[in-house]
């Protein structure tokens, strides 16, 4: 019986857009070897890809290599146009490149809808953002003499991608370093392939030349081995757990590359009794329920002032059990499945361990019918510090809250973890606003907003949720080099 995430895909208008092969060196590789492609919600294979190995990563190294300087060489104007036109063709194509997201990652068609224009806007900007990568002239401290310094190109890039965000994380990493001049090679996630090869496609078909955009799918571990150990790679960029982020930092040591790492999230989401109810309650179903809890900036930690703890956790509650739980290709669905069943288990872990430490759950039958990778929105609260929910990233539709009594002891809870991503905090105080965004222990704050990315803003966080920052003209700065130049005795 076709499924219909398969029933979605046969109805493609662009077929090739599931061919899955790899695009090397301006070529399509079909592969000796194919894996195959999941649907999350249902367990069924809808497709499969090209299987590549270290000899075809190594090609494409050398191709990268060969394309570099033409591409460094390109008017910035040139490959701001070549990146804009990659963007129209994936506005063009949103509704087929919704479907494949949502078809093997599993996110609403909503959200997956929404994600290709997100994913669009970083071509966008990045676009213009290549024509600003301004130097700077030095106030000479040598009579005589000028001072420059100049912005060129690091080299060959490469760039790890996740499987939560499969086209967004990989248009904001190459859009960069495609403006700066540098030539991508992409390993998406295996789960999530398809989308990743048919935005690929339309790389191509937007003017970028060969050797300059190249996607490879395969064994993780094998294809990262040759893109850490590489010299010709000068700049490593990845999105995903801070366990495997430590991994590929002491692997890159070797060579020295530049690393950029954007790693787990552990949000505080911090509710004081001076906000609005329903602008809080709405404010954190956000904040937790955005791609069905697989977000890294999602609200983990939901800490809420005593005095409103009650009134909150019941009108939490009661939003919650408005959710729609099903396959992301139905329309009325709010909660897609998780997309790898590790997921979902670790989710049923942490609930198990609140429940037998003490915490009250209020939501968490799994209805039987469902597929493994389904967990049913579920709210703990009295949630205490002990539990592993507290203390571990939750990448899952599970709410975590938490009660607090004053800002004082709120502010150190809240910055006791060596994850800092994101974090919220809702307050109609100015005073306590200004002194909580200085105060939290985060690369990013929303102040009563829980939607604050996009291209203008330089996404990353502190201590071990990262290095280096995304988007803005820091996440071009990611890929450039600085260059001093002293010009002697030109003024005598």
């Amino acid at each position: 019986m076709v499924g219909l995430a398969s029933r979605h895909l046969q109805n493609l208008r662009r077929r090739d857009f599931v061919a899955g092969a790899a695009l090397i060196d301006g070529c399509w590789i079909a592969g000796e070897n194919r894996d195959v492609v999941v649907d999350p919600a249902t367990g069924e294979g809808i497709a499969d890809v090209a299987h590549c190995h270290v000899a075809d990563m190594n090609h494409a190294i050398a191709a990268a290599e060969r394309s570099f300087q033409a591409w460094r060489e390109l008017l910035p104007a040139r490959r701001g146009a070549i990146l804009k036109s990659w963007a129209s063709l994936m506005l063009d194509h949103s509704e087929e490149l919704a479907t494949l997201v949502t078809s093997e990652q599993g996110k609403p068609l909503a959200e997956a809808r929404h994600e290709i224009a997100y994913g669009a806007g970083f071509l966008e900007w990045f676009a213009a953002e290549g024509e600003r990568a301004y130097g700077e002239t030095i106030p000479s401290h040598q009579p005589g003499s000028l001072l420059h310094v100049r912005m060129q190109p690091i080299g060959v890039a490469a760039a790890i991608t996740p499987w939560n965000f499969p086209v967004a994380m990989i248009t904001r990493k190459a859009g960069a370093a495609l403006a700066a001049g540098c030539p991508v090679i992409v390993k998406p996630a295996p789960e999530t392939p398809l989308s990743a090869l048919a935005v690929a496609r339309l790389a191509v078909e937007a003017g970028v030349p060969r050797g300059v955009f190249q996607m490879l799918v395969g064994d993780p571990i094998e294809l990262s081995k040759p893109l850490l150990h590489d010299t010709r790679i000068r700049a490593l960029s990845f999105t995903g757990s801070t366990q495997v982020g430590r991994l590929l930092l002491e692997g890159a040591a070797e060579t020295v590359k530049r690393v950029s790492l954007e790693l787990g999230g552990h949000a505080p989401f911090l509710v004081f009794d001076d906000v609005d109810l329903d602008k809080a309650v709405k404010g954190v179903m956000a904040a937790k329920f955005a791609t069905s809890g697989q977000d890294c900036l999602a609200a983990n930690r939901i800490y809420v002032q005593k005095s409103i703890y009650g009134s909150f956790v019941d009108a939490f509650a009661a939003a919650m059990t408005q959710l729609k739980v099903g396959h992301g290709l139905e329309r009325s669905t709010d909660i897609g499945p998780m997309t790898k069943v590790s997921v979902a288990n670790k989710c049923r872990i942490q609930i198990e361990d609140a429940a037998a430490k003490g915490a009250r759950v209020i939501s968490a039958n799994q209805d039987a019918s469902l597929c493994p990778n389904f967990v049913l929105p579920t709210l703990l609260s009295d949630v205490t510090e002990d539990m592993l929910i507290a203390r571990e990233e939750t990448f899952g539709p599970v709410a975590a809250v938490l009660p607090f009594d004053s800002e004082e002891e709120v502010v150190t809870r809240a910055n006791g973890n060596e994850m800092g991503l994101a974090g919220y905090v809702y307050t109609d105080s100015l005073r306590r606003a200004l002194r909580l965004s200085e105060k939290i222990e985060c690369g990013m704050v929303g102040i009563n907003t829980a939607s604050f990315t996009g291209p203008p803003i330089p996404f990353g966080g502190w201590k071990q949720s990262g290095l280096g920052r995304e988007g803005s003209r820091h996440g071009l700065a990611e890929y450039m080099e600085l260059k001093y130049v002293c010009f002697g005795d030109v003024l005598a």
